[in-house]
């Protein structure tokens, strides 16, 4: 069983749509501006990445906008725009076929937020039902199974950032125990008080005012990250089925997965990230020499990436592969951030080009890797590698690889 990726659907601060966001990372356009979507002025984290074009009441059924957070508007969208890509229509698909897994990260906390001032404003009668599910890490997933009558294996992973390429694993694992149809990736959106405030809670924030400079990993004033919301869904499918159908050249070939657990702080053993690397790259039956570029996680915090930097120069060299960080223009997604970039690493097999961060970009002098500034970078591209950490120890990394390689 091969398991190739058929159809995306992007919904991120970079914009709607894959072609629209693949344009804007090639393009360098930031989207880390002030937050807008509650009064942040009196919080030490004011800049983030937000979809500022998203509008629920035009793209969500009507029905289902009260019913459900923001986080799962987004979903509900890219999971659309997944299938229509992939040309899938979920009627003609036996229902116990498909399946659905995503990830999660902070859940629906908009909505909570909401229902929660309601309880101790105006009392418990005036909380709304829904609240008992909009808020939950499997709202999403268990809102598209519904919306698209996929009865197969569902699931959801928290696993912070490190979590979207987990779902992404486990829907691989699902075709092979038969699924022929997986809608996988996931979306997080946790801008609102409650959110920020969970999330200054890490210490990892990024407090500076520059957008320019306040999120800037591996260089030398790296002071943290800022947040973001968004993310893509992928189709994740047996390419048997996919060439039974007619579905035409898929984008990928998900060809290898590991994760691994760092051990606590303070225990004197070291990270795991580079286990993570070792093990994909088994997994997938290929060596550092084939894969072509690497996707960072790139935390922005001088420890994590100091760790990162260690693990892929101890890997494949020092500045033995290039290295591609897009997430500087969109904030850090959660949830949302590792589907995003197995979108972007896709696109970039695809098109042959790697995107860069800002020609002035000073990386760390003690970090050698090939960090790609200035231009995007125009080169054949058949294998990608994409990690993810997520808060707490996750460590995750997936290979992609261009079909027919």
């Amino acid at each position: 069983m091969t398991a190739v990726i058929t159809g995306l659907g992007v919904v991120a601060p970079t914009g709607i749509g894959i072609e629209e966001h693949w344009s804007s990372v090639l393009a360098g356009d930031t989207a880390i501006k002030p937050i807008s979507r509650f009064d942040a002025s009196s919080y030490p984290v004011r800049l983030a990445g937000e979809v500022r074009e998203f509008d629920a009441a035009e793209r969500v059924p009507s029905l289902l906008v009260p019913q459900t957070d923001h986080w799962t508007h987004m979903g509900f969208l890219t999971a659309e725009m997944a299938l229509a890509d992939a040309r899938i229509d979920p009627a003609e698909v036996p229902e116990y076929d498909m399946a659905v897994v995503t990830a999660a990260s902070s859940g629906g906390t908009e909505f909570g937020q909401r229902e929660i001032q309601k309880l101790w404003s105006k009392g418990s009668r005036t909380v709304g039902a829904y609240q008992s599910i909009a808020w939950f890490y499997a709202a999403s997933t268990g809102q598209i199974s519904i919306r698209h009558g996929m009865r197969g294996p569902c699931g959801v992973i928290a696993n912070e950032q490190a979590g979207g390429l987990d779902a992404v694993a486990q829907a691989r694992r699902m075709l092979r125990n038969g699924a022929k149809v997986v809608v996988s990736g996931g979306t997080d959106a946790s801008l609102c008080p409650y959110g920020l405030t969970a999330q200054l809670s890490t210490g990892l924030l990024s407090r500076d005012s520059d957008p320019a400079r306040a999120f800037r990993p591996f260089s030398e004033d790296a002071c943290g990250y800022l947040p973001g919301e968004g993310g893509s869904k992928l189709i994740v499918e047996d390419a048997e089925h996919a060439a039974s159908r007619g579905a035409g050249t898929p984008y990928g070939e998900v060809a290898g997965y590991a994760a691994t657990f760092d051990p606590p702080p303070g225990s004197g053993r070291p990270p795991t990230l580079r286990g993570a690397i070792e093990n994909a790259l088994a997994d997938a039956g290929i060596t550092p020499a084939d894969v072509d570029v690497v996707f960072a996680d790139a935390m922005g915090e001088a420890g994590a990436d100091r760790d990162e930097a260690e693990a892929i120069s101890a890997v494949f060299g020092p500045e033995g592969v290039p290295v591609a960080a897009p997430k500087v223009l969109t904030g850090r997604m959660y949830a949302g951030g590792a589907p995003l970039d197995i979108v972007t690493a896709l696109l970039t097999i695809r098109d042959g080009v790697v995107p860069a961060l800002p020609e002035d970009w000073e990386i760390h002098p003690g970090y050698r890797i090939d960090l790609v500034r200035g231009a995007p970078r125009r080169m054949p591209v058949r294998t990608a590698l994409v990690l993810a950490r997520g808060y707490g120890g996750f460590n995750a990394a997936l290979v992609l690889r261009a079909c027919g390689t």
